[in-house]
């Protein structure tokens, strides 16, 4: 960017932005949004940019931006929301990953006409379901792999042909299996006709049970396992296994901590504004349903009251996974609470809103 046009953006933030909460954006030549940020004081936030050093991240955004825009929001809170929201909408070129961090993992049931489990460090817009977020890749690793054995699942990559036994009238010929788990029995081999579609979603019906905290199906075949193998003296085999299944019941026992977890962001959040613009969240689950001002009659409370009782009567599973933009939104919400908890003392339960006495489910 030229100089002159560099001088033009910076005369235009300190003529214009002001020092409150908002959200900003950097649009490139052809009015594409490259960067969304936010701050809680966007005028000084903005001139920083003209600031940065060569090299720096802010310094190569400002240098390649040909505009600059900006919307104000009531709170940081307001901000980081929209934030959130805006990156989603865009997904522009500087915004790489929102708010990634790198020590998460999570397990990943894919959505496949035959599902896998993986292990993903973080999640997506893809309709798949997520388990999580974990603390260790090494574990949630061993856990799918374990999983995935007992359960007899397919983990090979997704673009291995499917052969499933109920396409007999399209793939008469009998195949072998195409991985060494299925030659030795440790997958249903659905890409040689080892099992129907039916056979195979049924099994991960367990597995997804398994991981919602639903049954100890897996834990039951591993200790089986490891019965038979303590009577015929195979103690290292042994050894192992028990290994498998403590390392199955740590997952699962992590997985239905975050889950209870979850179920406590629920609640009606009640943020502070700049210059009194005061905002009333209703929160499910980690899940920002609703915004509202402040109730300020008695007609106003009582439509309140409704909108609670309308969002905590609706039918919601109570399941660990998460569809992609759930647990982004959840990972948001989690955060913020984790690093601002005195924030909680501005939440109230939502039985304390519903209307006519009722009370609300999680």
């Amino acid at each position: 960017m030229s100089a002159q046009r560099l001088e033009q953006l910076r005369e235009d933030v300190r003529a214009r932005a002001e020092n409150r909460p908002g959200v900003y954006r950097m649009r490139g030549p052809s009015g594409e949004v490259l960067y969304v940020g936010k701050s809680v004081r966007v005028r000084t936030r903005l001139l920083s940019y003209f600031r940065a050093q060569r090299g720096e991240k802010a310094a190569e955004i400002i240098g390649h931006a040909h505009g600059v825009e900006w919307d104000y929001v009531p709170s940081e809170f307001a901000a980081l929301l929209e934030e959130f929201r805006l990156i989603k909408r865009w997904r522009p070129l500087y915004n790489v990953e929102h708010k990634r961090d790198n020590l998460l993992c999570f397990i990943k049931l894919t959505r496949e006409a035959v599902p896998r489990l993986l292990v993903v460090g973080h999640v997506i817009n893809d309709g798949a379901e997520y388990f999580g977020p974990l603390r260790g890749r090494q574990g949630a690793t061993e856990a799918v792999r374990a999983v995935s054995d007992l359960l007899e699942l397919r983990d090979c990559s997704s673009d291995t042909p499917m052969r499933l036994a109920d396409q007999s009238q399209l793939f008469r010929q009998q195949e072998d299996p195409r991985c060494m788990r299925g030659q030795l029995g440790r997958c249903v081999a659905p890409c040689a006709g080892g099992c129907t579609s039916t056979e195979y979603l049924a099994r991960v019906a367990k597995a997804r049970d398994f991981l919602n905290g639903l049954t100890d199906e897996p834990l039951s075949l591993l200790r089986e396992r490891m019965s038979v193998a303590a009577r015929r003296l195979q103690f290292e085999y042994a050894a192992e296994l028990r290994d498998r299944a403590a390392t199955l019941e740590r997952i699962q026992a992590e997985l239905l901590q975050i889950g209870q977890f979850v179920e406590r962001l629920s609640f009606v959040y009640t943020v502070p504004g700049h210059e009194g613009e005061d905002r009333v969240y209703i929160v499910r689950r980690g899940s920002v349903r609703e915004e509202l001002t402040p109730p300020r009659t008695v007609q106003e409370r009582r439509a309140l009251e409704n909108k609670v009782s309308e969002i905590f009567k609706r039918p919601q599973p109570k399941t660990i996974g998460l569809r992609a933009h759930e647990a982004q939104e959840v990972l948001l919400v989690a955060r913020w609470f984790r690093l601002n908890p005195e924030e909680l003392e501005r939440t109230e339960p939502a039985a304390s809103f519903v209307a006519d006495g009722q009370q609300a489910a999680h």
